[in-house]
């Protein structure tokens, strides 16, 4: 349902702030103030309010749920024929800036601040009634401080990041994101892998598709996986208990069957770091200690007072507390990082089984990487007749792709292809193409995987190029002299 109806906003939620057509995602959490569209408010109000309900902000950054008022009609809409003797000169509105400030600090709401710019516009009844109309929706969107909280989608948060961060996703466009999932077959009990540097916006729509069921493995570069627009969702905690990751510096030794666990970076060398320098730490304060204790020594002839000894015994009992203290921190910390790196070892172990069982349901990458050295290792976890999809922002990567799947076999159905997409107003009288349309929304590459023979990868490029040809043309290289 558009904007999650019937559900409702509760504290901790991720919601996302919408305006005419700009989005926002935020966490829903009380006396935080947040900055929107030039307006800045509490969401306290909205906590138990229905997702999609439409609030206004009032004095003081409070929201109020917007009452349903009949559209501001002037009077049978007194209009002229066309806008030719109107003449742009700043002088039509009698209103000046310090006025609308005036109403603005005495509360007025921005629908009347609208009527009263109406009123005192001297050219407004000889505009034509479509010119109104945009005049009236220009000012509406200007004074009138409208916000609309719907619940995050796949289809709100592709259009939220295509249009404020686009290089985050790799300029994925949404419609080429919804085409992806359809040729991806994402559906409930699926076993996926997903290679993806698009912030894991297309990773939380392949979770969205498959509701909590099935499993997913994210293959990621560097240190571990991006998951910013995943977050965002608000999925609920079991949709994660199928989600594994696995690093893509660890895929060839996996098909080698070179992988194991213990050759983990930065794992048991850091700990031993950990402990030697923890235990450096104790062992340079315990001879600091034994100094500080044994300094006094050779002072203790001279004049001391005994209210001066128990001073400096209070503040040695002091310092083994706090040596104490800390070494306890320190065991602590080790122990938590051991348990940490004893979980991904563990996690990493059950993604490298789902690996090896090479029977996955589908692929989905895209990455800001070369796509070819990517889908031909990948391609190998994939179960036979099953659908992969790869996704690249420019084509010639895509067809240098396509031409190593057509020389390597072990594919079907293969296809390249850009969706094209054009936004249309929709109004009476007046519907057409909006003026502005996006340049492009990507390239895929889709295909389905077949069994791939042995004997067909050891024949040579000519020969396999030779079966390919029709058999007219093949007849001609016969004949041609070598």
């Amino acid at each position: 349902m558009e904007g999650g109806a019937g559900a409702r906003i509760r504290e901790g939620d991720c919601a996302v702030l919408k305006r005419d057509e700009v989005f926002k995602a935020v966490s829903v959490l009380r006396r935080r103030k947040i900055i929107f569209e030039k307006q800045w408010f509490y969401l306290d109000n909205a906590i138990g309010h229905i997702y999609g309900t439409t609030f206004e902000v009032t004095s003081g950054g409070t929201l109020q749920p917007k009452q349903e008022v009949e559209e501001t009609t002037t009077e049978t809409k007194e209009a002229g024929t066309d806008n030719r003797n109107i003449v742009d000169d700043g002088k039509s509105q009698k209103l000046t800036h310090d006025d609308i400030k005036a109403l603005k600090d005495k509360g007025i709401k921005g629908q009347e601040i609208v009527q009263q710019l109406i009123e005192n516009s001297t050219t407004f009844r000889d505009k034509t009634e479509f010119a109104q109309d945009k005049y009236i929706k220009k000012k509406k969107k200007k004074y009138e401080a409208v916000i609309t909280i719907v619940k995050p989608s796949t289809r709100i948060l592709s259009t939220m990041y295509y249009a404020r961060e686009p290089g985050k996703i790799n300029h994925l466009r949404y419609d080429t994101l919804a085409q992806m999932l359809t040729l991806g077959n994402i559906h409930a009990g699926n076993k996926m892998i997903v290679m993806e540097t698009c912030a894991g916006l297309v990773l939380g729509a392949v979770m969205e598709r498959m509701g909590g069921y099935g499993s997913i493995i994210q293959m990621y570069p560097g240190g571990g996986p991006v998951r910013a627009a995943t977050s965002c969702f608000g999925f609920p905690k079991p949709f994660f208990d199928n989600l594994h990751e696995f690093p893509l510096s660890k895929v060839q030794s996996l098909l080698s069957g070179t992988f194991s666990t213990e050759a983990l970076p930065a794992d048991p060398e850091e700990n031993a770091l950990v402990e030697e320098e923890s235990n450096g730490l104790s062992e340079e304060k315990q001879t600091s200690l034994q100094e500080t204790e044994e300094e006094p020594a050779p002072e203790a002839p001279m004049e001391i007072n005994p209210t001066e000894e128990q001073d400096t015994m209070d503040i040695n009992a002091e310092d083994v507390e706090f040596k104490e203290n800390k070494e306890k921190e320190n065991k602590e910390n080790v122990r938590e990082k051991q348990i940490k790196q004893w979980e991904r070892r563990k996690k990493l172990k059950e993604a490298a089984a789902l690996l090896r069982e090479k029977n996955a349901d589908g692929l989905i990458v895209a990455s800001k990487f070369h796509p070819t050295p990517l889908l031909l290792s990948l391609l190998e976890f994939v179960a036979p007749s099953r659908p992969f999809v790869v996704y690249c922002q420019y084509k010639e990567p895509l067809v240098e792709c396509y031409t190593r799947l057509r020389e390597r076999g072990g594919v079907i159905n293969l296809k390249l292809s850009e969706t094209w997409l054009r936004n249309y107003q929709v109004l009476p009288d007046r519907s057409h193409p909006k003026l502005t349309m996006s340049g492009g929304g990507g390239y895929l590459l889709s295909g389905i995987t077949v069994v791939l023979e042995k004997g067909k990868c050891d024949s040579s490029n000519s020969e396999a190029l030779k079966m390919e040809e029709p058999s007219s043309k093949r007849c001609k290289l016969q004949d041609l002299p070598c």
